[in-house]
């Protein structure tokens, strides 16, 4: 089995300010498979740019462990992040001061960027990369001639230079209209049905949620909820949108079974809840299991009603 391009568990960063502790992430699980293209969301100071921060290896943590693409984080050595970034991940700043340099034209920005990954050979590639940004039409045009949302899609080709597994953007949209917006977001949909990068993109913007296969929603420094998307083609062939909204199972947890409830039942990562009157039912997220019964009706026999009760109790470790 392929392991996921993204792995936390228990992920724990504090820090320290002014002689006070800040847990920002209090055990953050988070598995992206490899090929997904999902958005993190979540209020602000959540935890997502930190998360962000350890997984582009610009930070540590404090706790727990963090794997990319097969690279154990915490282990690697000063040299080895750099060429982590260089190669493995590819970065989308919300600021395009930050993705671009302002005295280069698009295609010569992508350009540097191959060169210091050690690709001179193939200029070729550099346009195709703009193309697939959609921008290759501004090849020869400075940041400060090019829009906001034109200035994104260029970053997204700089961030692809070297051919990264994984690719991590920080609120891309949060400086764009909506328009610009749309068009970025459809850049990164593009680029992961196109190349297969695993992208994970942490936002505020709620119109993410329409370009991804995967949300995943974190709180006070955990993974809370996930909402999945994908299409159905019913008996007519007509194909429909479907969505669900799931609650996290995460491993310290908000959410907590039995280890071998979990294991006969298959529950991992996501559950379906179900609150009834004197319980809530938890069932497994991949579909191979309906809703439980309802309730005992009032004009039940006692026996049967505090036998569905016991019994109830019994599956869900109550």
């Amino acid at each position: 089995m392929t392991e996921p391009d993204i792995v936390c568990e228990g992920l724990v960063r504090i820090f320290a300010v002014a002689d006070i502790e800040v847990q920002a992430l209090q055990g953050l699980d988070l598995l992206v498979d490899r090929g997904e293209l999902v958005a993190l969301v979540g209020a602000s100071g959540s935890g997502k740019s930190t998360l962000l921060s350890i997984l582009s290896a610009l930070d540590a943590p404090t706790a727990g462990s963090a794997r990319v693409a097969g690279r154990d984080l915490p282990s690697l050595s000063a040299r080895d992040r750099v060429t982590y970034r260089r190669e493995v991940v590819g970065f989308v700043w919300q600021q395009t001061a930050r993705n671009l340099l302002p005295y280069l034209s698009a295609r010569e920005n992508v350009q540097l960027a191959r060169a210091i990954g050690g690709d001179r050979k193939h200029p070729e590639r550099t346009i195709e990369l703009l193309d697939l940004a959609g921008v290759a039409d501004v090849a020869d045009r400075r940041p400060a001639e090019l829009s906001g949302g034109q200035q994104q899609r260029v970053a997204i080709a700089v961030a692809l230079a070297n051919g990264p597994r994984v690719l991590l953007a920080d609120e891309p949209t949060g400086d764009l209209d909506e328009h610009a917006s749309a068009e970025v977001l459809a850049t990164f949909e593009t680029v992961n049905r196109e190349l297969g990068t695993t992208a994970l993109i942490v936002t505020h913007d709620p119109a993410v949620s329409e370009h991804v296969q995967r949300t995943v929603q974190i709180r006070d420094g955990r993974t809370s909820t996930e909402v999945l998307r994908w299409t159905h083609t019913d008996d007519e062939g007509r194909e429909h949108d479907m969505a669900e909204e799931f609650v996290v199972l995460d491993k310290v947890g908000r959410l907590q079974l039995p280890t071998e409830y979990m294991h006969q039942l298959s529950l991992r990562e996501r559950v379906r809840l179900k609150l009834n009157p004197d319980h809530v039912g938890v069932w497994p997220g991949d579909g191979r299991q309906t809703p439980p019964a309802p309730p005992a009706a009032a004009g039940d026999a006692p026996e049967t009603r505090r036998s569905r009760r016991e019994g109830t109790h019994e599956e869900e470790g109550s």
